[in-house]
């Protein structure tokens, strides 16, 4: 397996946590439709991904395309970054961007009875954390209106790969050089969650 294949379940789990919005993608060629749709993990007892709950708008060409044909391709992606030799400190090493992405073969199942659950999902795992968590009741009777042009769906996980290119390749003086030239934030901490001990 080469270096930037290997991961976790943690890891599928963080990223798919910390970046919900995913390319939701069906057919192929001129006939394939995409879009972009917050979803949510579905973990087993072991931590694997075994589904993702989801939304949207049955007037989405997305909808039509998955409901004729239910093999779906998802896309996460994961924090990324352009790295300089500037921020190696070194003038005889080549820029490259370090980046994390999982690949998600899956069945979509569509099911007005999950409407409801999957908004509230949603709206859970977004909300929380904040000092006055928003509710769907907040909505009043405008959510009723709503939710005929709303469908959820389950996405059962058929296959899973991912690339995690998180600068394991470096020597270990390069990257803490780089960890230590790069702004704070996402990357930094990816970067040092796939380089623990080195």
């Amino acid at each position: 397996m080469a270096l930037f294949d290997q991961f976790g379940n943690d890891d599928v789990r963080a990223l798919v946590e910390q970046y919900p919005l995913a390319w939701v993608c069906a057919g192929s060629g001129a006939a394939m439709d995409a879009s972009l749709l917050p979803l949510i993990g579905v973990f087993d007892g072991e931590g694997r991904l075994v589904e993702l709950i989801g939304h949207l708008m049955r007037s989405n060409p997305l909808h039509a395309s998955l409901a004729k044909d239910s093999a779906a391709t998802i896309l996460f992606r994961g924090p990324d970054a352009y790295v300089s030799p500037e921020h190696a400190g070194r003038r005889d090493w080549a820029p490259t961007w370090n980046y994390a992405q999982v690949q998600i073969g899956a069945e979509i199942i569509f099911d007005d009875a999950l409407t409801e659950y999957a908004l509230t999902q949603l709206i859970d795992a977004m909300e929380s954390g904040r000092a006055q968590p928003w509710s769907i009741d907040e909505l009043g009777p405008r959510y009723e209106s709503m939710k005929p042009h709303i469908i959820g769906f389950r996405a059962r996980v058929k296959s899973l790969s991912g690339k995690f290119k998180l600068g394991q390749d470096e020597r270990p003086d390069t990257l803490h050089t780089i960890l230590d030239a790069l702004p704070g934030g996402s990357m930094a901490a990816w970067m040092r969650r796939f380089n623990a001990g080195r």
